[in-house]
């Protein structure tokens, strides 16, 4: 079963949260994140992954009458941007829950463990059922 693993910042203060690391906490917390991204590969479960930029990077956009886009910088709405993901294929639930508490136990300023929430979303393998 294939499942999307996501973790979210509150997008206003995305700034404010990459500053106040330190380079070693800023290294610390990449180096989890790699080793948490080798472990997956090397048990075969890695579909697609990938850190992502703040707010000021997003893009969002809608169709103008026209067919057109219609783009504005920032996210669609305001609160929380996704900060990173994985997709895995793991062959059970409690394995995509281990992986995404991996995830929340990433170091943050001051080197301790975020805990930060992490979302596990199930990828359906076909369209909903009515």
């Amino acid at each position: 079963m294939k499942y999307m693993i996501q973790m979210n910042v509150p997008a206003a203060e995305w700034d404010t949260i990459m500053s106040s690391y330190s380079k070693d906490e800023m290294d610390a917390m990449f180096a989890h994140m790699g080793a948490l991204n080798e472990d997956i590969t090397a048990a075969g479960e890695w579909v697609d992954g990938q850190g992502l930029g703040g707010p000021s990077l997003v893009k969002t956009v809608r169709a103008g009458s026209d067919g057109r886009p219609r783009v504005t910088d920032g996210p669609a709405q305001a609160g929380h941007i996704l900060a990173g993901y994985w997709v895995v294929d793991v062959k059970r639930e409690e394995r995509a829950l281990e992986i995404a508490a991996r995830a929340s136990a990433c170091p943050g300023p001051g080197g301790k463990p975020g805990s930060d929430p992490v979302e596990v979303h199930p990828i359906p393998e076909g369209p909903p059922q009515a």
